[in-house]
């Protein structure tokens, strides 16, 4: 299975739901897809949705940096390959662009490995879980408060018996313990409320608002603080009586050592943009041993592969951001998420997709 060929694409396609983070609603997607060919013709892919900018950044990375070091090696060197980019690129990288440019590669990689096996990825590392639970995610503050509950709503209509919800950056505290108060009012006692500050406060300002937020029994609280403020995690994990949660921001298990070394945090968020699957599956191993849970970030229908051959999954974060790309979409069903049984990671793209929405 030696690498012949890697391919990029970038693809610009509209949204089918655009988030609204704030005022400004984007209007396309970004996404790039990087597709590795190995001699024998077995094609494994990757892909990023990257939310703001950059593709052609991380481009120019695997084309200078990353594609000429593995055209030549064996596909199924996998952990060999992710620890030589590691290395390769460590006195420019450890962190942004260039392993962006690495996850994708090893995404592509776990793929053409599943693909020659046959297997899927949750069976090649071990199958462990039949069916794993999501939440409902995209209750974008920029909705508004009755636009937030609208939302949500529909997802409960659609079987699912948790959602999140934004706070912090367009609101005051007093707003924000608003929009929770409506949350609960309208979902009744039953569901479970996840709150996402997207880096929004600094810690005082969480165990102040998070301090009201106790009265409506959350199940989360979500990135309080920049994600380099580890100290003030800790502090409000001590202040408050909520889960806090993150992890999605950093980089490799390296970036998130403070959290193990330190455990205030019951569950991990971990990105696969930040490390690929070799990087995520490690995080959860690591994760495990200090009786912590994994909740990805985002992508779904690709972590479903992860989240179904480990002993600590939590919850997938379901958002309909790639449905509409895939032959046969990876969808929800009462609020669970089942396995697809392809092989690899069991994702094509609709090839009129790729058509209509390649710009590079």
């Amino acid at each position: 299975m030696k690498i012949s060929t890697v391919r990029t694409r970038h693809l610009r396609a509209p949204w089918t739901e655009p988030p609204r983070f704030g005022p400004v609603v984007p209007e396309t997607r970004d996404i790039l897809v990087v597709e590795v060919e190995t001699e024998d013709g077995i094609t494994g892919m990757g892909y990023l949705l990257l939310l703001r900018g950059g593709v052609p950044t991380v481009t120019a990375c695997l084309h200078e940096l990353v594609i000429p070091e593995i055209v030549g090696r064996d596909a199924t060197d996998i952990e060999g390959i992710w620890q030589h980019l590691w290395r390769r690129t460590y006195w420019m990288g450890r962190m942004g662009v260039t392993v962006m440019a690495l996850s994708a590669v090893d995404i592509a990689l776990w793929d053409a490995l599943g693909r020659r096996t046959g297997l899927p990825l949750h069976r090649l590392w071990g199958h462990c879980n039949d069916s794993v639970r999501a939440y409902g995610s995209g209750c974008w503050r920029g909705y508004g408060p009755e636009g937030m509950v609208d939302r949500a709503q529909r997802y409960v209509a659609d079987g699912f018996d948790a959602i999140k919800m934004q706070c912090a950056h367009l609101f005051d505290r007093h707003q924000d313990v608003h929009n929770v108060a409506l949350m609960r009012e309208a979902l009744g006692p039953r569901a479970e409320i996840m709150i996402d500050c997207n880096m929004g406060w600094t810690a005082d300002e969480a165990i102040v608002t998070g301090r009201q937020f106790e009265e409506f029994d959350l199940y989360w609280l979500e990135e309080p603080v920049v994600c380099e403020d580890f100290a003030g995690y800790a502090r409000i994990a001590d202040a408050l009586d909520l889960r806090i949660v993150g992890g999605e921001s950093h980089f490799t298990r390296f970036d998130l050592r403070p959290f193990f070394e330190h455990p205030r945090i019951p569950i991990l968020q971990p990105d696969v943009m930040r490390g690929g699957l070799t990087e995520l599956r490690k995080i959860a191993t690591v994760a495990d041993t200090y009786g912590m849970t994994i909740a990805p970030h985002l992508f779904p229908e690709l972590m479903i592969q992860i989240m179904a051959s480990i002993p600590n999954p939590s919850w997938l974060e379901y958002v309909n951001w790639m449905d509409d790309a895939w032959i046969d979409p990876v969808l929800p069903h009462a609020g669970m998420v089942t396995p697809p049984e392809r092989p690899g990671h069991g994702l094509d793209f609709r090839p009129d997709f790729l058509a209509e929405f390649q710009v590079g």
